[in-house]
């Protein structure tokens, strides 16, 4: 960790000092230039994404920041966005960066995580977090809300209508479109999440889950960040229309304020693929997600 934190403050400093040091102000070549030196160092998945994840911190709020690009039918927004993001989009470009070693790969590795077997479109994009962006990505993330939450842990169950949200967005051909199903998820109530804060590792990923909904799991999702005397939740909300930090307990008490939120589900990298230097290549998440059914 010590390391890593070192590794951290150089490549923070390096471009306080010689140019931006927020995604936000810098050009696609840079970017590339950073993701190409980060990927030599000996760092393991998440590592990079405590590393990256800052240089999101005060990227503007937008709930439509990102679609399926200048061509779809319906949502026009960009592909890649880093002048904003939302609480999915920040996380999905944060582990498309981590995993990454270029631009090139990175944007690829972006549709991947976002699109089911990378194919864009509004039919194949991984919408419900818990129903789609999870199952689908299970080749790079695992649902550790059992483990971390252990006996505290509950069960939820909700419908998810595929076909509800198209018609919700005036799309009425649901040719492709995935049938009606019931799923039943575990989570952590939020009356025990500061019983097992110590459970929580750098990295792992939280869906923020509603209580008074039957049809959809997540209301929001956000980054948990560990350092050795510091546990905090960095996210993107309406709340301060930014990227922003706050210390785990008082973050928890602002949970715990709203009746709206029942818990949270928690997503952390996969142990074989988050060791040092370790990068996925576009064209091997293929046999990847063979190896992880």
């Amino acid at each position: 960790m010590k390391i890593f934190i070192i590794l951290a403050t150089f490549y923070l400093g390096q471009c306080t000092a010689d140019g931006p040091d927020r995604f936000y102000k810098m050009s696609s070549r840079q970017i590339d230039s950073l993701l190409t030196s980060v990927a030599q160092e000996s760092l393991t998945i998440t590592d990079r994404m405590h590393l990256y994840s800052s240089y999101f911190l005060e990227t503007p709020y937008s709930f439509i920041c990102v679609g399926d690009g200048p061509y779809a039918l319906y949502e026009k927004y960009p592909l890649v966005n880093f002048q904003e993001t939302n609480c999915m989009a920040l996380c999905e470009h944060l582990l498309a960066l981590s995993i990454s070693d270029s631009w090139d790969n990175f944007f690829n590795n972006l549709q991947q995580i976002r699109y089911k077997d990378g194919l864009i479109g509004m039919r194949t994009r991984n919408h419900y977090t818990i129903a789609d962006w999870l199952p689908e990505n299970k080749w790079l993330l695992d649902d550790v809300s059992k483990l971390v939450g252990g006996e505290r842990t509950k069960k939820v169950m909700r419908t998810i209508s595929h076909e509800n949200f198209f018609r919700g967005k005036g799309i009425f051909d649901m040719r492709h479109v995935t049938e009606d199903r019931d799923i039943t998820i575990d989570y952590i109530p939020t009356a025990s999440l500061l019983h097992i804060q110590g459970n929580l590792q750098d990295g792992d990923i939280g869906s923020l889950l509603f209580a008074n909904k039957s049809d959809i799991f997540s209301a929001h999702m956000f980054i948990v960040l560990r350092n050795p005397d510091r546990l905090f939740i960095r996210e993107s909300s309406n709340s301060k229309m930014s990227t922003f930090d706050t210390e785990y307990a008082d973050w928890v008490k602002i949970i715990q304020g709203r009746e709206k939120y029942i818990g949270i589900a928690v997503m952390r990298v996969r142990d074989e693929l988050n060791t040092p230097e370790r990068i996925i290549f576009p064209w091997h998440i293929g046999d990847l997600k063979l190896h992880s059914d």
